[in-house]
């Protein structure tokens, strides 16, 4: 009997080792989606308070734009878009709770930027929000233009990108930045009110937001500048590809469900539909849903749940709510906005 080459063993543990890494990564990926649907309910990080996007009443129910997203992932996955547990989080610590494992998703108006996915092994599946950093002005009823803010006392937020942004405008402006960092939104907005500083900087949807708190509201002013791009959407874990993806297309099912013209008031019509992407979309053929490790069915739930990606807008921050923001940007991209989704094919 020939000798077994030594080449052969050595062979035959790297494939040993390989298929135990292979294993342990599908274990990995699907870990987060496993743990979801066994517990039943999904844990979701949003703000403190944001009107529009998180926020409670008085009797601790939670609605939002933000919150909408976490009942229609809910939706998609459990089959029920009141299953779940809203964790409120500060902007310090919103990402660490999500990479402790102490939320499964984060739904809190967060900017995807390159070093919050490469340093802190984040991912963001898509954008939900397309926002801007701007300034809302309180006492000083002459200034018009962010460019008329030098050494004027500036309050921020600690933990956003707003610090970095703001810095860099008066930088590259040549004005003088007194800035006033608070530990959170509130005492930001706190110090607005006390005198500690006349402007108040962060994403213009929370400047919206933060002026109805105010005991005069009418008497601050939004400037019209937009200082930097604030992309805004759910973020995940990047150890578990199977939920990022998920979390993903549940995103984007929204808005194609606008695209095809799939609404709340809609969804009956729909599952009668004989167009081909409309039938693809409420699970009527193919097996989308099931690649995803969901069932077929998850697109349409999604949009009977909380509505199509216009529903959500309109009714927590559009002309159908106190924020009134305008779309702007947030309309789709063949209504003149770049608001974009892959297809469900």
């Amino acid at each position: 009997m020939p000798l077994a080459s030594p080449f052969a063993s050595v062979r035959r543990l790297a494939g040993l080792v390989a298929a135990l890494v292979l294993g342990w990564s599908a274990a990995a990926d699907a870990s987060t989606l496993a743990t979801v649907k066994q517990r039943g309910s999904l844990t979701c990080g949003v703000s403190q308070g944001l009107p529009g996007f998180s926020d409670r009443d008085a009797s601790g129910a939670w609605s939002g734009f933000d919150v909408d997203f976490c009942r229609a992932v809910a939706a998609a996955v459990l089959g029920d878009p009141a299953k779940v547990t809203y964790v409120p989080l500060s902007a310090s610590e919103r990402f660490d709770a999500l990479k402790a494992g102490r939320i499964d998703l984060l739904s809190r108006n967060s900017t995807w930027t390159l070093e919050r996915e490469a340093v802190l092994g984040l991912l963001f599946a898509g954008i939900t929000f397309h926002d801007g950093q701007g300034f809302m002005v309180l006492r000083r009823p002459a200034i018009t233009s962010a460019l008329e803010l030098d050494g004027v006392p500036v309050c921020v937020q600690e933990g956003t990108t707003s610090a970095g942004n703001v810095a860099d405008f008066f930088r590259a402006n040549s004005m003088r930045l007194t800035l006033r960092t608070l530990p959170t939104a509130a005492e930001a907005l706190r110090a607005l009110e006390a005198g500690q500083c006349d402007v108040l900087t962060t994403d213009q949807s929370g400047l919206f937001a933060e002026r109805l708190k105010l005991a005069k509201p009418g008497e601050a002013v939004i400037l019209p500048d937009v200082i930097s791009k604030e992309p805004l959407g759910p973020v995940v874990r990047n150890d578990d590809l199977a939920w990022f993806n998920a979390v993903k297309w549940v995103n984007y099912a929204l808005v194609n469900a606008e695209e095809l013209g799939i609404s709340t008031a809609t969804v009956e019509d729909a599952l009668r539909s004989t167009k081909p992407d409309v039938r693809r979309f409420v699970g009527a053929e193919g097996d989308l849903g099931a690649k995803l490790g969901l069932d077929n069915a998850f697109a349409i739930r999604a949009v009977r749940a909380v509505g199509n990606y216009a529903e959500v807008y309109e009714r927590n921050v559009g002309a159908g709510s106190r924020l009134a923001i305008p779309r702007g940007l947030n309309q789709l991209w063949s209504m003149g906005g770049i608001l974009y989704a892959p297809p469900l094919r």
